[in-house]
């Protein structure tokens, strides 16, 4: 289950229209693997009540940068890692495991 509403990407992406739903549901669905991917767990499934604010950050970060750069390139721009970025999220919110479990 998505943790992030259509309505909720689209106000943080600032888009008025509906020519890209369908493009945008799939990004949060996309954004949202890919950070359980990283975490270890369905964050849906960890926090049923109340999903913690920075993970929810984290999926509408993950999905603008996946929205806005569609192409795996981009050239002729400087590129510089934002801090407190969902790299840093995931650090704070991982599940590690050692010993193979």
């Amino acid at each position: 289950m998505a943790i992030v509403t259509l309505e909720a990407m689209k106000a943080e992406l600032g888009i008025l229209d509906d020519v890209d739903d369908t493009m945008i549901s799939a990004k949060i669905e996309e954004s949202q693997a890919w950070l359980e991917s990283f975490l270890g767990y369905a964050i849906a499934d960890e926090y049923p009540d109340t999903v913690p604010a920075d993970l929810v950050m984290a999926v509408k970060m993950q999905c603008a940068h996946m929205y806005e750069n569609r192409e795996a390139t981009i050239a002729g721009v400087s590129i510089q890692l934002v801090p407190n970025g969902v790299d840093d999220i995931i650090a704070n919110r991982r599940r590690y495991s050692f010993d193979g479990a």
